[in-house]
């Protein structure tokens, strides 16, 4: 495991066009946004994004959308990114939609070196067009295929030097899952420790090949929603 000392060294040599890459974090949450934010700056291009979505406008996997970037994207959600959708709707970008429980057993499958499974869940909807489906027990299921990404990009609360990671709350999310499909792995993390407790490790690693410390990078919100304090209630 390397130990980078920016986001844009974290990625040297690890980038190249037309490349897949999957990516933790669920809209804004849990986001590794200055690592997003170099593979911008790099100008890599024909990328495959494996996501559970595209952030939004002008934030997170938003920003490789408006530069161009981004050829395909594998995704359970659009709703809060109008380019996205406006790219999709303008066959600018493929778009492959996968229920958000599938997508995240797509990407653990791959990383346990499983090739392929069977769910219930698309059959008989246009998921399930051009899969194969296979009959247990009375019930129809279908095929899904792992996910493998060339790299996978990661954001964890805290790390230690030999790339142990610990996440947040739900900033948890798609970033366990994300790590083990990568060929490559690089985590960002906001807090570098010496040693994480072997009993508090959530991702092994292992899993992990460079890593970056990133602290004090700003937390976006998605959608802010506040209301008037009742009267009688301290601030």
């Amino acid at each position: 495991m390397t130990l980078a000392t920016s986001p844009g060294e974290a990625l040297d040599g690890c980038l190249r066009d037309g490349m897949t890459l999957a990516v933790g974090g669920f809209g804004l949450c849990g986001i590794p946004s200055a690592l997003i934010e170099a593979v911008r700056d790099s100008g890599v291009a024909g990328l495959t994004i494996v996501s559970n979505n595209m952030g939004v406008d002008g934030k997170g996997l938003g920003l490789l959308l408006e530069n161009g970037q981004v050829d395909k994207v594998i995704a359970s959600y659009v709703g809060e990114n109008k380019l996205f959708a406006q790219q999709y709707l303008d066959g600018e970008l493929e778009v492959e939609f996968t229920p958000q429980g599938t997508l995240a057993e797509r990407l653990r499958a791959g990383g346990a070196g499983i090739p392929a499974f069977y769910t219930r869940t698309g059959v008989g909807t246009v998921v399930a067009e051009g899969k194969p489906t296979a009959e247990f027990d009375g019930i129809t299921y279908l095929q899904e295929r792992a996910i493998v990404a060339d790299l996978a990009l990661v954001h964890a609360h805290t790390a230690d030097r030999f790339g142990n990671l610990r996440y947040r709350l739900a900033a948890r999310n798609f970033n366990p899952v994300a790590a083990t499909s990568g060929r490559v792995t690089i985590a960002e993390a906001e807090h570098l420790v010496d040693a994480v407790d072997p009993e508090l490790v959530q991702t092994p690693g292992i899993y992990v090949h460079r890593l970056v410390h990133v602290p004090d990078q700003p937390k976006h919100i998605e959608q802010r929603t506040t209301r008037p304090r009742p009267e009688g209630v301290p601030a």
